[in-house]
């Protein structure tokens, strides 16, 4: 009898683990209101502009061609204005002279024209801050390669 006395009065160890058991229950149960509620969220419709409305122009763009041989040419894009060649130090200079905040620039470059000589002008202007920049495009090829 003494020994059973003397177990009586130790107190028990605490344990210092964390019990996980509940935690996943919990865990389990987000996952599966999660996966329920999911389906029946509706996105956010948005409005995307067709091709047709993106390719209006709202402003005379100034245009920046680029020749197959890497010479630059500059024009105001409307009727009976022609290109005049010029180099490409004085580009940003030539450009800034003819746009104002509102007026954006194109670039025309010759097909074979390589990408990273496109990439380079397209750099250079948006550097110097012009920012209303955009590609010209020929959408009458592609109508004509997509229908055949």
């Amino acid at each position: 009898m003494p020994s059973n006395i003397g177990n009586r009065g130790r107190a028990r160890r605490l344990k210092n683990e964390i019990n996980v058991v509940p935690y996943i229950d919990v865990m389990l149960v987000l996952l599966v209101i999660f996966m329920v509620t999911a389906p029946m969220i509706t996105p956010g419709l948005i409005e995307l502009p067709s091709v047709g409305q993106a390719a209006e122009v709202p402003a005379t763009p100034l245009e920046v061609q680029i020749e197959q041989d890497g010479t630059l040419s500059l024009r105001m894009r409307e009727s009976g204005a022609e290109f005049q060649q010029i180099s490409t130090p004085s580009l940003i200079n030539e450009v800034r002279s003819r746009i104002t905040t509102e007026t954006p620039v194109v670039i025309a470059a010759d097909g074979r024209v390589p990408y990273e000589t496109v990439m380079s002008v397209m750099d250079e202007l948006r550097s110097n801050g012009i920012t209303r920049l955009g590609l010209l495009v020929d959408q009458t090829s592609t109508n004509e390669t997509n229908t055949r």
